[in-house]
């Protein structure tokens, strides 16, 4: 079995793979092979012996934070293998060669949106819960008030200022994307009001921007609902501004749906005696794995007199990532002392990403505490985590 990236030519034979295997329909073939030579996304496939592509991964290039510093990432898509070649390894072989170039060209961790959480922990990845969904009339929430102004974005108006609030949001939230004009255009303020039914609106008070929406409108029986799919704020001012949008909303909507990360608690802050009617589910489709663990060390926050050594085991794609760290500040440098902390390459990454604590982890057979626990406990702790990009 061959693996390697492809090339410009094969990308279109490798999208007919994620076809099949995302059950897609492809309506306009030849508008998809010519959008397929201008991929400028990783692209890597499997090869039988007989010169066929089996398999395929696309690995997209991004920048995330990690404690308030951008690190390169990646992201894992289109995980596809054909059914004629499936239970053959192709994928196993894929991420083999993948993971050990992504430690190679730099990046810090990579993500991906798992169809099984059990498959992608056989790669290094891990669980990463980022995010709770709420659900309730914009009955309940009536009593807030936005007394600022609201404008809609429309085609060519300017994004520079969404962009700029998106990032300073994000800086403050582990696995968040950092976000580009370009990136905020073509994935974010996107799509014709009146036929695709979503609206991007931002919403300032005293002429400064303190938060913003872009919501989908859902039409449903019998009463529509306003989906929440993208957002940013500025503290108390700003989440205040939202609720107090959104509550104008009682005569147009049945439903609001509205995501907030599950370290922001819609509970803790509502104030609305209807606040038992509003439903919460907490969602845990995205994963996270280490591709450098010695730069997952040196960046993490940690007490200024905090000295610890861990070790970090079972990573069968980095060779360089198992062993032993003493960790103090920003410096990681290997050692042959007896660590504190031992733990797989998978809790190290959902610990370090800050997705479970020292206290939560502990229940996990793959985690030793032998000493040092005070320090561990300061370092390894839940950290606010957001993830809004889809790729």
């Amino acid at each position: 079995m061959e693996v390697r990236r492809l090339t410009e030519n094969e990308h279109f034979e490798a999208n007919m793979i994620s076809y099949v295997a995302f059950h897609m329909r492809m309506e306009d073939p030849e508008k998809v092979k010519e959008d397929s030579k201008k991929l400028q996304i990783e692209d890597w496939g499997a090869f039988s012996d007989d010169g066929k592509i089996m398999a395929r991964i696309l690995n997209y290039r991004f920048d995330t934070f990690l404690d308030g510093q951008a690190v390169a990432s990646g992201g894992i898509g289109g995980v596809s293998t054909l059914p004629e070649y499936r239970n053959t390894g192709a994928v196993r072989a894929i991420f083999g060669k993948l993971i050990p170039e992504a430690y190679r060209n730099g990046e810090v961790f990579s993500t991906l949106y798992p169809f099984n959480h059990a498959f992608y922990r056989k790669f290094g990845y891990e669980t990463a819960c980022w995010k709770s969904q709420y659900e309730f009339e914009p009955a309940v929430i009536s009593g807030y008030r936005f007394n600022g102004t609201a404008e809609l974005w429309k085609p060519d108006d300017p994004v520079g200022e969404y962009t700029a609030l998106y990032n300073r949001f994000a800086e403050g939230y582990n696995l968040a994307m950092r976000r580009n004009d370009k990136m905020m255009l073509e994935k974010h303020l996107k799509g014709e009001y009146y036929k695709d039914r979503k609206f991007c609106y931002m919403l300032r008070e005293d002429g400064k921007p303190v938060a913003y929406l872009i919501f989908q409108d859902i039409r449903h029986d019998p009463a529509a609902i306003l989906s929440v799919e993208d957002i940013a704020w500025d503290g108390r001012q700003g989440m205040n501004a939202l609720l107090g949008f959104l509550g104008r909303f009682t005569a147009d909507y049945g439903t609001i749906r509205l995501f907030l990360p599950v370290s922001v608690n819609l509970y803790s802050f509502i104030r609305t005696p209807r606040a038992y009617e509003i439903r919460q589910t907490v969602q845990q489709d995205y994963m996270i794995r280490p591709v450098n663990v010695q730069r997952m060390l040196e960046i993490i926050k940690k007490p200024d007199d905090g000295r610890f050594v861990i070790r970090v085991e079972g990573d069968e794609y980095i060779a360089e990532n198992n062993g032993t760290w003493e960790v103090s500040g920003s410096s990681a440098v290997k050692t042959d002392k007896a660590p504190d902390l031992t733990v797989s390459i998978q809790a190290f990454g959902q610990m370090a990403a800050g997705c479970a604590s020292l206290s939560e982890t502990v229940y996990r057979p793959d985690v030793t505490v032998a000493g040092n626990e005070e320090t561990l406990a300061k370092v390894f702790v839940r950290k606010p985590v957001l993830v809004e990009d889809h790729f």
